[in-house]
């Protein structure tokens, strides 16, 4: 993760009440953000091959599966991957056939030990591959990434060998608190309007 973009809140997935506390900083960070006036674009990076790279595939799957407004657009499933080889079509497919994104980017990191297990809602773009050296296009007006392993020797075999209870219960707190602050927002616009 480049040093330029300002974690706005991170939690441990151990936690009790992570799902609802990024909710809670999800809904002020969409709200500020003026969501209503957007198309929100969940953008769910990673690859079904490998274990500690499919936490955002595996967000996309699940959100898919779940009702949400029709303004929201779900990029990035187990079936459907958007992984290095297909970034750069998925972005020109945002920006040619959505009116006003607003891009939500959700990406697996790697990072110190320590921090394993750490959820992160970032101001700013992911950089894909960054923690395997790819220099890919950034996306992303704001972020999600969780950190699911060490970085710093032999990445691509780091990633392989990524637990998947660690990036299954990252997935679920990440589907639940985007779940949970949509319905918030949206239920709230219906109750106003």
């Amino acid at each position: 993760m480049p040093l330029d973009n300002k974690i706005y809140f991170s939690i441990n997935t151990d936690k009790i009440n992570a799902s609802y506390m990024l909710s809670c900083k999800l809904t002020d960070l969409l709200l500020q953000h003026d969501i209503y006036n957007k198309n929100l674009v969940i953008f769910c990076i990673g690859t079904d091959r490998s274990t500690g790279d499919c936490l955002g595939p595996l967000v996309g799957y699940k959100l898919s599966k779940l009702s949400l407004s029709k303004n929201i657009t779900i990029l990035g499933t187990l079936n459907n991957p958007v992984h290095a080889k297909n970034l750069d079509e998925n972005i020109i497919y945002i920006k040619e056939s959505i009116q006003n994104p607003f891009v939500l980017a959700i990406d697996a990191s790697l990072g110190k030990s320590e921090n394993i297990g750490n959820i992160n809602l970032l101001l700013g773009p992911v950089y894909p591959g960054a923690g395997v050296n790819k220099k890919l296009q950034p996306i992303g007006d704001i972020s999600i990434t969780g950190i699911v392993n060490t970085s710093g020797f032999m990445e691509y075999i780091v990633l392989q060998n990524t637990r998947l209870s660690v990036v299954m219960k990252m997935a679920e707190v990440i589907t639940t608190s985007i779940y949970t602050s949509l319905k918030q927002i949206y239920n709230y616009k219906v109750a106003i309007d």
